[in-house]
């Protein structure tokens, strides 16, 4: 394979899994509870607002966790 067609193949893997990414941020800003969990910091002042996300980030993390480890179990049989 020349250079040039690995580098357009790559390309688009990228892109794919950009516009993937993008998806799934768009679908989880319409989840109601997420950012507004107890954990979560929220600073508000006329013209700024400041979200720290510490709980549902956390929550995240061992969804996804869950999830991949599930993922990759089931592809090792």
């Amino acid at each position: 394979m020349s250079d040039l067609e690995t580098m357009g193949k790559l390309l688009l893997i990228a892109g794919g899994a950009l516009a993937l990414l993008g998806g799934l941020l768009w679908l989880a800003s319409k989840v109601p509870f997420l950012g507004h969990l107890p954990g979560d910091i929220r600073v508000e002042k006329p013209g700024f607002t400041c979200l720290i996300p510490l709980a549902s980030s956390i929550i995240l993390s061992i969804v996804l966790t869950i999830v991949l480890n599930i993922i990759l179990r089931l592809i090792n049989r």
